[in-house]
């Protein structure tokens, strides 16, 4: 296949963020600049988010190992959405940092160039490049406070797990190969046309235990509290956002394209793990007294919803993962960004226990309501954006006749609501004299504090009125290659 100027074209998103890594780069070699570095950046992403009006209209396009269709846009718009608030949330968290700042957003861009990479994977090998693309300047972006001894693990935990994940998914990707002398999943669909034998199967299996420890699904859930505890607030928020939205994105490639991930057996494994993710991850969080935690035990449950979407693979199954990602994404910068703002400039770790936030509300009202906003939402509440992607999920199982996946559902819902009631509680009690942490007097004319505003009244909006996303979910899914 000749890639053509209309590739190219197709391409642009990623080919600015990869230009904007190397202008950043240069720029530190040549005189660092903090502010120079975030503005470079987030003008780069900004332009690479403008390009996807350009690159739908040249949709669906393939290469032949990237495939420019309605999820990878739509993937893409989301990626860089969450790129975009990371670095403005860095750049008041680093701005009295006593250390190099300049490379946190070198690694943000890489990161992001290989969600981009990920999302639109039709190829194992590229899937393959673009998780570690993914991974690796996660690894430096959980670690950059290093002298904060949390933060050092957090980074060291995630590198020795994603090591562990990425043995699992290149054994299963040889496995496939072997089956079926394919790496391509057009290839995998064709070989498999006569059935799938054992060593496809336990390929297949293979890949999304692979996959499965970077969505922290049960039981490959154990990195998760502990690098969301210990990583610096923009890397953590980075690592529940865009890193997960690209994962999810290329594991529901595989699933709906590729035969080998459609046998019943898997679907029954698949169904398996998300039960025990959504009840598991609300479990744990209902024990947890520090707000970055539980927000990764909460992160558990909710793509333990988003696997059932997975199990079930028929009607509106790509449609609800759609807008159960974008209300996710949404509502998960929103929480992350009240606690990076609360952290901001760094002094130390990060305000992630919960005294931290006692009466917050008494001191900074507005925050208070963003962070009130955002527990809503995730607890699925009426009238908010969370509440449309667990209506979506929910109305889905009982389509396809899952009671039993409906049942777990809701039954992990319930068990959310007490922890996300019992965070809302704490920022309006009467302070209790203990440590407190509080964000900057100026955080709302910040842009991180603009950010994170926008983020709550979007969540608001689009709970009350969820028409356009709904329009523009079904129109990416539509577009989407390879699924009828």
């Amino acid at each position: 296949m000749t890639l053509t100027a209309t590739h190219l074209l197709a391409l642009a998103p990623l080919i600015l963020v990869c230009a904007t890594a190397i202008v950043v780069m240069l720029g530190i070699a040549w005189r660092r600049h903090h502010t120079g570095s975030a503005i470079v950046t987030v003008v780069g992403l900004n332009l690479a988010l403008l390009s996807l009006f350009g690159v739908w209209q040249l949709a669906p396009l393939e290469t032949p190992m990237l495939a420019i269709d309605g999820l990878a846009i739509l993937a893409a718009a989301l990626i860089l959405i969450a790129a975009l608030a990371c670095a403005t949330l860095a750049h008041a968290y680093l701005e009295q940092f006593d250390d190099q700042r300049e490379e946190f957003y070198l690694l943000l861009l890489c990161s992001t160039a290989g969600g981009l990479v990920l999302s639109a994977s039709t190829h194992l090998a590229t899937l393959f490049f673009g998780l570690e693309l993914v991974s690796m300047p996660l690894y430096g972006m959980l670690a950059y406070t290093y002298r904060a001894r949390r933060s050092l693990e957090a980074g060291i935990k995630y590198l020795v797990l994603s090591a562990a994940a990425t043995t699992f998914l290149l054994f299963g990707m040889a496995l496939l190969y072997a089956e079926t002398g394919h790496l391509d999943i057009a290839g995998l669909v064709d070989s498999a046309a006569g059935g799938i034998g054992a060593w496809g199967l336990a390929g297949a299996a293979l890949v999304i235990v692979g996959l499965g420890f970077k969505l922290s699904v049960v039981p490959f859930h154990l990195w998760t509290p502990d690098v969301y505890e210990g990583g610096p607030g923009p890397a953590t928020t980075f690592l529940a956002s865009a890193s997960k939205v690209a994962v999810f994105a290329v594991l529901l490639r595989l699933v709906m394209s590729a035969p080998a991930f459609q046998s019943d057996w898997l679907h029954g494994v698949l169904a398996v793990l998300a039960v025990v993710t959504m009840l598991v991850g609300n479990l744990l969080a209902v024990t947890q007294s520090n707000l970055k935690r539980l927000l990764g035990y909460s992160s558990i449950a909710h793509f333990g919803y988003l696997l059932t979407a997975l199990v079930i693979g028929e009607g509106l199954s790509i449609e609800a993962t759609g807008v159960y990602l974008v209300t996710y994404m949404l509502t998960t910068l929103g929480a992350f960004g009240v606690v990076t703002l609360i952290s901001s400039p760094y002094s130390g770790e990060d305000a992630a226990a919960l005294h931290h936030y006692r009466g917050l509300f008494w001191r900074r009202p507005y925050l208070t309501a963003v962070l009130t906003i955002t527990m809503l939402s995730m607890a699925g509440i009426p009238f908010t954006a969370g509440f449309i992607g667990k209506f979506y999920i929910i109305a889905l199982g009982v389509e396809a006749g899952r009671w039993w996946l409906v049942g777990a559902v809701i039954v992990g819902s319930a068990i959310g609501l007490y922890y996300y009631l019992r965070v809302m509680v704490t920022l309006y009690l009467a302070e209790a004299g203990m440590q407190r942490r509080d964000a900057p007097e100026n955080w709302a004319i910040q842009a991180g504090g603009v950010m994170v505003l926008g983020a709550a009244v979007l969540v608001i909006l689009l709970g009350i009125y969820p028409a356009p996303m709904i329009d523009w979910v079904r129109v990416m899914s539509s577009a989407m290659l390879g699924v009828g």
